[in-house]
């Protein structure tokens, strides 16, 4: 392939993963990141890195200005890691950066962009089995999320609008949790410091300590393994449609599957965790995303189980692969820490 797809956020989470995944799957990719510096990782892989401020327009001139195919659009301030809160971050990164990009977008005549979408735009219709659709109402929800939200909103209206406008495919890709691997076991919720609960559960089954299942067992969640996520990425860069808003899903998976599976792929095979069961204490609110749309229009096929992407954890886990631009666990969390952490909750 000889088309050229910039990637915007091309160190965060997700967007290394793209990058790396659109490269290797034959496009001609150019990384752009907040950060001065990724350590020569992109170049290592071929790839040219273009540090750059979304927020400033004066910035998008160090970019190529023609024969860019797609724009995939992953930056922005989010809300698991900001420390507090600063809603000009919001504002800035998202509203002004999405209405930078759009227009480097236009300008360099590119056919498609692609967005991602907060799932919490929907959360008023969480708490059931039933399949959330692609298209439905978006709201604001309450707490610490609503102007994240009200400025991914904006963001996803401009882009409606540039397609009105201007002819340019959106793939508006709505986000439930992309289940990956990353060094930094830790996040930020209502913008206090707190250690990612799944990272807590395989903490505790590495060591073969007692796993507690709170409330309802068969409680259902969405689950999508980061390969199945960057199968519809693929496939929203490749589609010969127009377009929309599109649910990143696979099915969901539940509470009982989720700690089964941790014990099955971390604890000691001599002595795996216990599984407590507290149908008393507080439940995780359940939800699953209807995926008919990413199926029928994208072509779709979820590939990957709970199971499946706890293996490709573990792996990743091993061979640090993006350590070069996240670091490596060790930086973020010493192993005497989290024997600490778990040993002072069993003491509690």
């Amino acid at each position: 392939m000889d088309k050229t797809i910039i990637v915007f956020g091309a160190t965060g989470n997700l967007g290394a993963h793209i990058s790396t995944h659109l490269k290797s799957i034959g496009y001609n990719v150019i990384a752009v990141g907040h950060r001065q510096n990724e350590n020569g990782f992109f170049a290592d892989l071929g790839m040219s890195y273009y540090s750059v401020d979304i927020a400033k327009a004066e910035d998008f001139d160090k970019l190529p200005q023609k024969d860019i195919y797609a724009v995939v659009h992953f930056a922005g301030m989010l809300p698991a890691v900001m420390e507090g809160f600063d809603g000009s971050s919001y504002v800035q990164s998202i509203i002004q950066g999405t209405l930078n990009i759009l227009e480097y977008t236009r300008k360099v005549n590119a056919d498609r962009i692609l967005f991602p979408q907060t799932l919490f735009d929907i959360s008023y219709l969480f708490g059931t089995k039933v399949p959330i659709p692609a298209d439905s109402l978006r709201k604001v929800p309450q707490g610490d999320h609503w102007l994240y939200v009200i400025a991914k909103n904006a963001a996803v209206d401009m882009i409606e609008h540039y397609y009105h406008e201007y002819g340019i495919r959106r793939f508006v890709i709505r986000l439930s949790r992309i289940y990956l691997y990353h060094p930094n076991p830790y996040t930020f919720t209502d913008g206090k410091k707190v250690l990612v609960s799944d990272r807590y559960l395989i903490y505790r089954a590495m060591q073969g300590a007692d796993i507690e299942l709170w409330g309802d067992p068969n409680r259902l969640l969405e689950t999508i393994c980061i390969k199945d996520f960057l199968q519809i990425i693929e496939k929203a860069i490749s589609a010969d449609v127009e377009g929309g808003i599109y649910n990143v899903g696979s099915g969901g998976s539940t509470l009982k599957e989720r700690i089964e599976g941790i014990v099955d792929v971390f604890s000691p095979k001599d002595h795996p965790s216990r599984i407590i069961f507290k149908p008393e204490k507080r439940c995780a609110q359940q939800f699953v995303l209807d995926i008919r749309k990413t199926v029928n229009e994208l072509g779709y096929e979820p590939k990957y189980s709970w199971h499946d992407y706890l293996l490709d954890f573990k792996q990743e886990m091993e061979q640090q692969r993006f350590s070069k631009i996240w670091g490596k666990e060790e930086d973020y969390i010493s192993q005497k820490e989290i024997k600490q952490l778990v040993s002072d909750d069993v003491k509690h």
